[in-house]
This record gives structure tokens, sequence and C-alpha cells, in this order.
């Protein structure tokens, strides 16, 4: 039974956590080594567990997903990393294989795509749906062509992250302290992030990040 391949599970609400133990440990050839709600806990727990594959949320609370997924890549390269999303996969599929993802699944997406994922990178390969790749080659194609971009498309990760904070109603205060930055550096992310939508002030950014963060949800 110990020779199943494990899973570590990342994700900051307790009932997917439970969820998605549950659906796993159902399966015969896999099981769930550890779980956590937050990077820290991630850290530290894959470091205690030696997990061969990760199933992180990239919308941790207050927390940068991209982030944890680029230390854990620095940190653990022989975990394969999956991330799991509520967010549009044109915007994330790519900055998180960028970051060290090398699976990306949509919390949409049936279980059966989860554990297809799991054993596709379990076998060394990356797991994106038809749907990215289709994506991804429509980037590529357009990629001369920078207007076609959206001002979310052009923020970097950092920005993009700050920016959700921001839709999810995060001060620029609090959102240093959540980052662990300083409250100078995520203004200047700030002031990027306006150039970028062509605003001016705070509150139109904050309006802006308001509106997105309620259209990802919606989806």
């Amino acid at each position: 039974m110990n020779s199943k391949p494990v899973i570590f599970l990342i994700d900051d609400h307790p009932l997917v956590l439970e969820g998605l133990t549950n659906l796993i440990n159902g399966q015969d050839d896999l099981r769930v080594c550890g779980e956590a709600e937050d990077s820290a806990g991630a850290m530290a727990g894959i470091a205690r567990t030696c997990p061969e594959v990760a199933l992180i949320d990239i919308s941790l609370k207050n927390e940068s997903g991209l982030e944890l997924v680029k230390n854990l890549d620095s940190q653990f390269p022989l975990v394969a990393l999956i991330v799991l999303s509520m967010h549009d996969e044109a915007l994330y599929a790519e900055r998180a294989l960028r970051a060290g993802a090398r699976g990306y699944v949509m919390k949409r997406e049936t279980t059966k795509s989860v554990f297809t994922a799991i054993r596709r990178v379990l076998e060394g390969n990356v797991y994106v749906s038809e749907r990215v790749v289709n994506s991804m080659a429509r980037r590529l194609s357009l990629s001369d062509q920078a207007s076609t971009s959206s001002p979310v498309e052009r923020l970097s990760d950092r920005e993009l992250e700050i920016f959700r904070l921001l839709g999810r109603g995060r001060t620029t205060s609090q959102i240093a302290e959540d980052l662990h930055l300083s409250l100078k550096t995520v203004q200047v992310y700030c002031a990027r992030a306006k150039e970028k939508f062509g605003v001016n002030s705070q509150g139109e950014l904050l309006r802006a990040a308001i509106r997105w963060e309620e259209a990802v949800h919606v989806k």
C-alpha cells in the first residue's frame, strides 16, 4: 500500500481539502500524504512528507499562489506541481507553467481531469486542457500584435497578484503585510499597473480590480 504515489494538497478551503483527500484516497493507485492551507504550511509539510505531486490552489487567501509555485519548484524540484484554479486559463495557465508547474486544472473541470493530470505528471509529462493548448497557440500567432492583449494580461506576475488582492478589498498596507513586501514596493507595483491600465488614480485602479475579481467569480 505504501508504494502508492503520494500527493500533497494545498488549498485554503477545508471542505475542498476534505473532498480532494477523499477522492484521491478512493483511487487504487494514489494516496494523500498531507495538506496545508497556506504557503508556510506547504513548505514545511512538503519538506516533511516528500510527496511526488503537489496540488496547489493558485488563489490562496491573501497570498501569492504563483510565488508559492516558484518557491516550491526552486526548493523541491523533484515534486511535480499541479495548479488547481478557478481563474481563466488564458490568463493564468501560462504564468503557472512558467513558474514551474507541470499541470493546470480548472476547478470546474471533472474529477477525472484531476486524476488524469496527476497520472500524466507522474509519467514525467505536462498536463493542460485542450482549451489551454488552443489559447497558447492563439497567443503565439498574435505575439507580434501587442495591442491585442488586455491590461490584465500585460501585468507581471507580482503586479497581477497585487491587483487581485486589491479586488478582494485589501489595502496597500495589508497587501504589503500579506506578501512580505514594503509599502513603497507595493505602491511602485500599483503605479506600474496604473500605467498599463491607462488610469491616473488608485481609485480607478481599485475599481478595475473589483470589476475583474467579480467577473472571475461569476465564471
